[in-house]
């Protein structure tokens, strides 16, 4: 079996720059490091139990494939932060029928991201026993 220590979703913008203003500015991923130099270097932001590398450059968007899920505690709360940081919002929150609160954004180059919010007394948080 595999141990796997971490793992990361790899991004390659057709913009850099703006990829990074977006997840680091407008988004407020934290820097775990930055390598290379010059405006397609790299960065890897902080995303809970994994990474995010923005790294190289691509000619055009990527066709559809990643969409990244972040978990977030409050997702009305996120969504006023991230409408007050000038973030596209494609679909406000919303209470699903599966009961998780989500909301769509997207990155610059159309990579789709939903925040998602795991109610209380959701079954994604049932222990039995804890």
């Amino acid at each position: 079996m595999v141990h796997v220590l971490s793992s990361r979703i790899l991004l390659r913008p057709v913009d850099p720059d703006r990829s990074r203003a977006f997840y680091g500015e407008q988004l407020g991923l934290a820097v775990q490091r930055e390598f290379g130099e010059g405006p397609e270097r790299g960065t890897v932001y902080f995303l809970g139990g994994g990474f995010l590398e923005v790294s190289g450059r691509a000619e055009a968007p990527a066709p559809p494939g990643p969409r990244l899920w972040l978990q977030v505690e409050d997702a009305e709360a996120a969504h006023a932060e991230l409408r007050a940081a000038g973030v596209e919002i494609v679909r406000p929150p919303v209470k699903e029928p599966w009961g998780l609160v989500e909301m769509w954004i997207a990155d610059p180059d159309g990579t789709p991201i939903v925040l998602v919010e795991v109610p209380a007394d959701h079954p994604l948080r049932y222990r039995p026993g804890i």
